[in-house]
């Protein structure tokens, strides 16, 4: 328990000290932001700062902070300390930055940011990939919370024979398309409040039943430091693609860009953006110290948190707090995809409208945008369930995308602090973005959904793009410095 307890100290302690580092970096000001200057009912609508947050948290929690450290903590007890040091450093950081940005550029999208920072090469190689990417999320956010609810809330099989299955998935399904076409403050601002309420008694109730429950979790040592993976995947580059959304998020920076239009100021933002990824943080942590507790209570198995994390959530939630609070935990773990599954696809209406410089505020534009996104959706979906093996594929990829899409965002941070004649600052976007430079291309060059090749010759291939990342980056911010590019839209004051 002594590494898990050190592990949250630096979690909470490093970002409040690191949040306000990030600020100082940024100093917001009183220029108007977007939902005051853009206002148009929909999309550009000012809220309470605790609405954002909230919204903002529940956004970007999907299964992420849950699935990912549940199977990351199969890499040992050194998880609770990356957890909490690579969500302050890069994950919170990430997040911070790309919400600043955003509400900076009157609440641009991530690939107009993308755009105006690099080139049009680079975002139309970005705007393709994080379409991809928003549709494989959508699919993975109906499949996964439908059948924790078909199994654990239902009791059904969750067999993609069962028609119980589908009206499961159909009713997650309607309500992203109402969340996707209706107005942000009158559905997803009105009904997150509560769901938020269900998420923190989820992540409370485990946590308490850590300590009441008399649960064994592993302590760090000079044995375990280098732990072997009970299935023989390797620390790096695995574990940063397995436990994305607890560190680092690509898909964050999306939902950033959807808050930033309704912030009221930008002295909201440590609060929106950075305390609410060290938050993911928090759930992240616990989840694994809760999935590893429940091993050494021998609740479930090692491999049931390889191959079936899904099943070791009911089952934690369930011996941790009983059956009917443990039924209030999994509602809230549900929660977490369903209201992160429904911005992804705003969000993929918003960046088609904005490539295509289409008007959002008549409903019958929004609807001519969503209509194709959900077919698209709905294919997938459908083989994904019905393919032997297709959701693990679709899985691996989304997860590899995700921490992709990330190294834009970083890239663009540092090029906007290098042009604004920052010396010491750039170098914390551009550390963090250079080491999942290298983390995501050895990936995909040694996995079998990749090229397959062996792990020493993909670090080698990994460490020649991190560094060519990096010095393309660095070039880029010193041109800008240099031009006197404007990094910014032009400030009203209040």
């Amino acid at each position: 328990m002594t590494t898990f307890l050190i592990g949250l100290a630096l979690l909470i302690a490093g970002g409040m000290v690191y949040g306000r580092v990030c600020e100082n970096v940024m100093k917001p000001d009183n220029r108007k932001a977007p939902a005051y200057t853009r206002t148009d009912g929909v999309d550009y609508v000012p809220m309470k700062t605790w609405r954002n947050s909230l919204i903002n948290l529940l956004n970007i929690a999907g299964t992420g902070p849950i699935l990912g450290p549940v199977q990351g903590i199969l890499f040992g007890p050194i998880a609770f300390i990356l957890i909490p040091v690579g969500n302050v450093l890069g994950g919170a950081a990430h997040d911070y930055f790309s919400g600043m940005l955003a509400i900076r550029n009157e609440g641009m999208q991530m690939p107009a940011l993308i755009r105006k920072y690099t080139n049009g090469a680079v975002y139309q190689i970005y705007n393709i990939f994080l379409c991809i990417l928003m549709l494989l999320l959508g699919v993975v956010f109906i499949y996964t919370p439908g059948d924790i609810a078909s199994t654990h809330i239902f009791g059904f099989s969750g067999a993609s024979s069962a028609a119980s299955t589908w009206v499961i998935y159909s009713a997650i399904f309607v309500y992203y398309i109402m969340a996707t076409v209706f107005p942000i403050d009158k559905l997803i601002g009105a009904v997150y409040p509560l769901f938020g309420a269900v998420l923190l008694f989820s992540t409370a109730g485990v946590l308490g039943g850590l300590f009441t429950g008399g649960y064994q979790l592993p302590e760090l040592s000079a044995e375990t430091i280098n732990q072997t993976h009970p299935f023989g995947q390797k620390l790096i580059p695995m574990f940063f693609i397995t436990v994305a959304c607890g560190i680092v998020s690509g898909f964050h920076s999306t939902q950033t860009a959807i808050i930033s239009r309704s912030m009221t100021s930008e002295k909201c933002g440590r609060m929106t953006f950075y305390n609410m990824m060290t938050i993911e943080g928090f759930i992240a942590m616990i989840w694994a110290a809760g999935a590893i507790g429940a091993v050494s209570a021998g609740v479930v198995s090692e491999e049931m948190l390889f191959k079936n994390p899904a099943v070791v959530i009911g089952a934690v939630a369930n011996h941790m707090l009983g059956n009917t609070a443990g039924l209030i935990a999994i509602l809230g773990v549900i929660v977490l995809p369903v209201t992160s599954g429904d911005t992804a696809l705003r969000s993929l209406r918003l960046m088609a409208a904005d490539y295509i410089g289409l008007d959002q505020k008549p409903i019958k534009h929004r609807l001519a945008i969503s209509i194709p996104i959900f077919l698209f959706v709905a294919a997938i979906l459908v083989w994904a369930k019905m393919s032997y093996g297709g959701f693990n594929a679709l899985w691996r990829y989304f997860a590899w995308s995700n921490q992709t899409i990330a190294i834009f965002a970083f890239a663009i941070i540092t090029i906007y602090l290098i042009g604004k004649g920052h010396k010491i600052a750039p170098l914390m976007s551009l550390i963090p973005g250079t080491w999942y430079a290298f983390v995501t291309f050895s990936f995909i060059c040694n996995a079998s959904i990749g090229l397959s090749l062996p792990l020493e010759i993909a670090y080698a291939f990994g460490i020649a793009f991190a560094l060519i990342y990096a010095s393309l980056i660095i070039w880029k911010g010193f041109t800008l410095r240099r031009d006197q590019t404007p990094l910014e839209a032009v400030p009203i004051m209040e």
